[in-house]
């Protein structure tokens, strides 16, 4: 018997591991773990109920990893008991199945705001887990789950991160991309940018029309409100200074703000030709102010506050000057 009991808690170190420390009730019963065990486990503290048929295993505050894969074990595929009369085979206990795509096998994914974070294009926050699930019906609503019933999911527009399900990177843009606005609204327009930025940074293949979402009008319209909303003087656009076309200029005062980013935006190539156009504009005695697009969103107050004190000390030009200026 103590054998007996020493193989089921084997088991269930391995798939709680697995599953960053969370198990099902239909993944115990495989185990050999009856209802009673359960209970009793319950009560003794080496069980803690995250969801309606979800356990963490050893402690009750769990991490976000956990969380997440507690939602997908809660909403998916072994919650509904879909897995036909396969018993314990190792299929059940959690294993990847060559043979099935990952949305087939789980039967839910993580998706929308929190897939963001799993991917880390935002920042974790706490708050309901969001859950896409294929089709529109037979899923409860789970304390603490967003459930996104749908039929455009996809088995290609899920993968796996982390070892838990998760939308796409690609999918999960086009989800935030269609909650960002309405009724509905899930992320901010300048979290979806961020989101999308991030996207870019790492690499992920993203849809190119995603990838040109923050486009130079969208930094525009940041860097003016930044200005409106710190009460400096509001700046020329997208004018030429010489040969050169820059993003931002203060002319009487001779200073220019380039705003472009290498990982971003355009590749090693645009990102030297930026740093050889603020050196010309020195030369030619501007000052020159090159800023990261991910600053204008997460630093607005130092950049206020540089601008500000370079606006104050650059010399003003008068008239006949500013007539000679380029």
């Amino acid at each position: 018997m103590d054998g007996e009991r020493a193989r089921r808690d084997r088991a269930l170190a391995a798939v709680a591991t697995r599953q960053h420390g969370v198990v099902s009730l239909a993944q115990l019963r495989a185990i050999g773990i009856s209802e009673d065990a359960v209970a009793a486990r319950v009560r003794a503290g080496r069980l803690h109920r995250t969801h309606r048929g979800v356990y963490a295993v050893g402690y009750r505050a769990i991490s976000h990893q956990a969380r997440w894969m507690a939602a997908v074990l809660a909403c998916g595929a072994l919650a509904q008991g879909v897995r036909g009369d396969e018993g314990a085979s190792t299929d059940w206990l959690g294993i990847d199945s060559p043979t099935r795509s990952i949305l087939e096998y789980w039967g839910a994914a993580i998706s929308h705001r929190s897939a963001a974070e799993l991917w880390e294009l935002l920042p974790g926050r706490d708050g309901p887990v969001d859950i896409s699930v294929p089709g529109d019906g037979g899923r409860r609503k789970r304390a603490g789950v967003r459930l996104h019933r749908s039929h455009l999911l996809l088995p290609a527009a899920v993968t796996s991160r982390n070892g838990i399900p998760v939308t796409t990177a690609a999918k999960t843009i086009r989800d935030l991309d269609r909650v960002s606005t309405g009724k509905r609204r899930l992320v901010t327009p300048r979290e979806l940018r961020r989101a999308i930025r991030q996207a870019n940074v790492f690499g992920f293949p993203i849809d190119e029309s995603d990838r040109r979402k923050r486009e130079r009008s969208d930094l525009e319209e940041d860097f003016l409100a930044l200005c409106r909303r710190h009460r400096l003087p509001i700046p020329e656009v997208n004018v030429r200074v010489g040969e050169h076309l820059v993003d931002f200029l203060w002319r009487d005062r001779m200073v220019v703000v380039e705003t472009d980013g290498y990982i971003y935006h355009r590749g090693r190539a645009a990102f030297e030709d930026d740093r050889s156009t603020a050196l010309s504009l020195r030369a030619m005695g501007y000052d020159v102010v090159c800023l990261a697009d991910t600053q204008i969103d997460e630093e607005p107050e130092q950049i206020a506050a540089v601008l500000r004190r370079r606006l104050a000390t650059s010399p003003s030009i008068g008239p006949e000057t500013r007539q000679a200026a380029p």
